[in-house]
């Protein structure tokens, strides 16, 4: 594991602590495979995206109809459409 991502989990851990909230950091073997097998699972039931790149936000409308929330600087820029100002042919 590298040295960014020791930070990271530091750093989430640390600002969770503050609130009284417990975590559980995974970085590798068993727990990990576990855990993305549940998000893939999740993210396949996605039925619906609501991406505002303006305010670093994501919103996931699941098969169920519950909403996920997901705060990030980068991920509603990636989902995006790019924006063309190139003239129309006729």
């Amino acid at each position: 594991m590298n040295d960014k991502i020791t930070s990271a989990i530091e750093r989430v851990t640390e600002l969770e602590s503050e609130l009284e909230a417990s975590t559980d950091a995974t970085t590798g073997g068993d727990a990990l495979g576990r855990a993305r097998e549940i998000l893939h699972r999740w993210v396949d039931s996605v039925t619906a995206v609501v991406a505002t790149p303006g305010m670093g936000r994501v919103v996931l409308i699941h098969d169920n109809g519950s909403e996920s929330r997901i705060s990030s600087p980068d991920l509603p820029m990636r989902l995006a459409v790019p924006v063309t100002f190139a003239e129309k042919s006729d």
